[in-house]
């Protein structure tokens, strides 16, 4: 009996404002994780280990920042003569040109691209996850049913969940979803991954579109879930294992912050279901002789003199002699000179910290934006942003 037919959407669209600096110069599924990943890797990976040849990669954000890293989509057996990745970009020529404003409007935009695969099921995930799941078998699971859509769901805390798509189950059934709510009904929210049946849900994106217009049309949660789920064709999909939303600084932050644990959430090495990136561009970490390290994760071509602990170096970080970072996320290329501290903070892309500067401290997360000095002798405090967004 041959496969279902599946195509994956990758929605990469998104402008990852909740990331403030990070996503200044870079789109949101570019951002580093654990040091040598993107947060892309990991829904591709997850494609790979399913065994879906076929992913589609919506781009609008800092197209050339994700464009870079997927290239011809080798590291995820990607790099077909037929199907394979395929990159989809802003276009004009035709009435569905222009702006995503939303996901549904991305879907409703690609809607005569998607038609003509003829997929027997189309699985939508977002890039701003950190989870390991096989699409294959959700994907199944839908097809022996009678649903539009199979929400994927994870369980959330109860002062984070107005910031999720919160869904109320009667068995499979999905009975109640709610987009991003001021007072949740229950802690089960979807986790971005959906499978729908794409003539249905293609149609009635179209009946909704004549509705509320292609701009009204917005994100999956604001009408295409609401109304599938009035018509009981939405089914419920939970999630067993990890699943961290890294879509905000703190969230960010407390990610890699559980990654540095004995017993990691994920094994990223894990022979069954390795997460892979482009790599190989850097070598070995080293740690010199003043060097001291305590339970952080070293990425290539770190290189180490000072006192380190609690931290994720990515690839290419120096931590000078006198230097400390503690409880830090370092992004590629920055540079912590000798006699100053990081404490609780996630520094971009190559910034330099000068000498004797002080940067964070106990309390909310800092965060330097990309490629930034700062100066000799200075002090950013717990919780700012700098340089501050709101300065001219």
């Amino acid at each position: 009996m041959a496969l279902p037919r599946l195509l994956v959407l990758v929605l990469a669209g998104g402008a990852g404002g909740r990331l403030q600096l990070l996503t200044e110069h870079r789109a949101k599924p570019a951002v580093p994780f654990a040091g040598v990943y993107r947060l892309i890797d990991f829904p591709l990976s997850n494609c790979q280990h399913s065994g879906i040849p076929d992913v589609w990669v919506s781009i609008q954000q800092h197209p050339a920042s994700l464009a870079d890293h997927l290239a011809n989509g080798r590291p995820w057996d990607l790099d077909r003569t037929t199907g394979g990745l395929m990159t989809l970009p802003p276009f004009q020529g035709t009435e569905r040109g222009g702006w995503n404003t939303g996901t549904a409007n991305s879907l409703w935009r690609q809607a005569e691209l998607i038609r003509a695969f003829g997929a027997d099921a189309l699985v939508v995930v977002s890039a701003d996850a950190v989870y390991e799941l096989d699409y294959r078998e959700v994907a199944e699971a839908h097809l022996q049913s009678d649903a539009e859509v199979t929400m994927v769901t994870t369980e959330v805390a109860a002062d984070d969940a107005s910031r999720y798509g919160i869904v109320e189950v009667d068995g499979e059934r999905v009975t109640g979803y709610a987009y991003k709510p001021d007072e949740p009904a229950t802690t089960t929210a979807t986790n971005e991954v959906f499978v729908f049946d794409p003539g249905p849900t293609l149609d009635r994106l179209e009946e909704l579109q004549s509705e509320v217009g292609e701009e009204g049309l917005e994100d999956l949660g604001t009408h295409l879930l609401p109304a599938q789920t009035r018509d009981g064709g939405a089914r419920a999909y939970p999630l067993g294992g990890y699943w961290r939303d890294v879509g905000t600084v703190d969230s960010y932050w407390s990610a890699h912050q559980e990654f540095l644990t004995d017993e990691p959430p994920i094994d990223l090495d894990a022979p069954r279901w390795p997460i892979h990136t482009r790599g190989g561009r850097h070598s070995a970490a080293r740690v010199l002789d003043d060097g001291q390290i305590e339970n952080s994760l070293l990425s290539g071509g770190t290189r180490v003199s000072g006192n380190v602990r609690g931290s994720v170096l990515s690839p290419g970080v120096v931590v000078e002699a006198g230097a400390t970072v503690v409880d830090s996320v370092l992004l590629p290329g920055a540079r912590v000179r000798s006699g100053s501290t990081v404490t609780r903070s996630v520094v971009d892309d190559g910034v330099v910290v000068g000498r004797g500067a002080t940067v964070g401290g106990d309390g909310d997360i800092t965060l330097v934006g990309r490629r930034v000095e700062v100066p000799e002798g200075a002090e950013v405090p717990a919780g700012a942003r700098y340089p501050d967004p709101d300065e001219d």
